[in-house]
């Protein structure tokens, strides 16, 4: 019996996982370097703190305009583009003395670059590649984008304890190289680049009218109370995990006497974690409905982050429990709120909608990056911003039971689908 060629879908979602993977480490970087920079050049947590937020900020900002830039030009000449600016980016900050250069190197080009490769690259490419298991895929997608926030900070951490803070940005930039090489030699845009169409077609999907330009789509999506209603709850996201965990545990840690290398090594096991929570959350996806789903995400989060000051007092147990608990649910949120933006806006809006839905999230990141620096700067500890994302999470899951069922005929009646505002818009 012959043998069942392999869907190049596959090799392009293998391709994107490691763009996402890389890339994701790269942009979380900084949370290492901010003890040795505090050492060496005397910059405070708060000025740290506010190149990291740029960084944060762009990461977002940048993603439905890379999602139309991709559109335009192809997903593979973008992505390289991006790749380029990052390796340039990373190298260059082992040159830097002064603030300025902190925040061109690691806060603007790492924040343009991470930008086009955050989770807009993912909605994209299984849009275009999966007509079938897009929950499934989209959830490992997003988890590679969290998971590479977190695996890798150990070893940066042990390259920064025995060799400096230039050793791992060297290691980072050629990191940046490697994809590079990847993207360039097995990347293609679409399924017919291939030949092919995508992956559990059975035949070409019907033509869309093209898609809505970046300030355009935001003009159009903002209309829906959904819209407002998925962007706010990435926003309380994005604080409560890159901005506020991602960039704050380590320090946070190393205030209550546990090493840098330990701390880092929690962030790898709630990366480690979050792959199986995050591809589980796009199993579920395909088969329960978002907005619930949503619902129990934040709760849970909420709830860990308000009993996160008790784990770092008693670190032996808790903090081990919290790191397991927590990472399950790091970016579980992304496929059911990456279904219903397709629900709601159509799959040929997807990118630029959840772009801009990202951009909230990422927004949400950037001022808890800052506002948790400042807090600890000025208060002394990280507590009083640990309750306070704890409690945003928790006001989240209750206004996500004010919507209404998720829509499903957004794709094919080319239409605009406000289930909560309840109206239907004509494109």
């Amino acid at each position: 019996m012959a043998k069942t060629k392999m869907h190049y879908a596959w090799i392009v979602a293998a391709v994107t996982f490691f763009i996402l993977l890389i890339t994701a480490g790269i942009r979380a970087t900084p949370s290492i370097l901010m003890v040795p920079l505090q050492h060496e050049f005397g910059w405070t947590t708060a000025a740290i703190s506010g190149a990291i937020a740029i960084n944060i900020a762009l990461f977002g900002i940048i993603g439905p305009f890379a999602a139309s830039f991709m559109e335009r030009y192809g997903v593979r000449k973008i992505v390289l583009l991006a790749l380029a600016i990052l390796a340039c980016g990373v190298a260059g900050s082992s040159l830097m003395h002064q603030r300025w250069e902190l925040v061109l190197f690691w806060g603007i080009l790492v924040g343009s670059g991470t930008g086009v490769t955050a989770l807009v690259l993912a909605a994209v490419v299984v849009n275009r590649w999966f007509e079938e298991r897009r929950g499934l895929v989209l959830g490992v997608l997003s988890a590679a984008n969290a998971t590479g926030q977190l695996v890798f900070l150990p070893v940066l951490a042990r390259l920064v304890t025995s060799h400096g803070w230039r050793s791992a940005v060297y290691a980072v930039a050629g990191c940046a190289v490697f994809v590079f090489l990847i993207v360039f030699f097995w990347m293609k845009d679409r399924p017919s680049d291939a030949g092919l169409l995508p992956y559990g077609a059975l035949k070409p999907s019907e033509p869309h009218g093209p898609a809505r330009s970046p300030l355009n789509g935001l003009a159009w999506a903002a209309k829906s109370r959904e819209f407002w209603i998925l962007a706010g709850s990435f926003f309380v996201c994005g604080a409560s995990t890159n901005g506020l965990i991602g960039t704050h545990l380590i320090p946070a840690c190393m205030d209550h006497g546990i090493a840098e290398v330990r701390a880092a090594g929690l962030l790898a096991v709630m990366g480690i974690f979050d792959l199986a929570g995050t591809t589980f959350s796009g199993w579920l996806t395909d088969r329960f409905n978002s907005r619930y789903l949503l619902f129990w995400y934040y709760a849970l989060r909420g709830v860990s982050l308000l009993f996160l000051p008790f784990s770092l007092a008693h670190p032996a147990s808790a903090l081990s429990l919290f790191a397991v608990f927590y990472g399950l649910d790091w970016v579980a949120t992304v496929p059911p709120t990456v279904r219903l933006t397709a629900n709601t806006f159509g799959k040929e809006n997807v990118g630029v909608v959840y772009g801009w839905i990202g951009a909230a999230h990422q927004l949400g990141a950037s001022l808890a990056a800052l506002g948790a620096g400042s807090i600890r700067t000025y208060l002394g500890d990280y507590r009083d911003a640990f309750w306070v994302s704890g409690a945003l999470c928790l006001m989240v899951a209750t206004l996500l039971l004010s919507t209404r069922r998720e829509t499903k005929g957004a794709v094919e009646t080319g239409e605009l689908v406000s289930e909560t505002a309840g109206c239907r818009t004509s494109r």
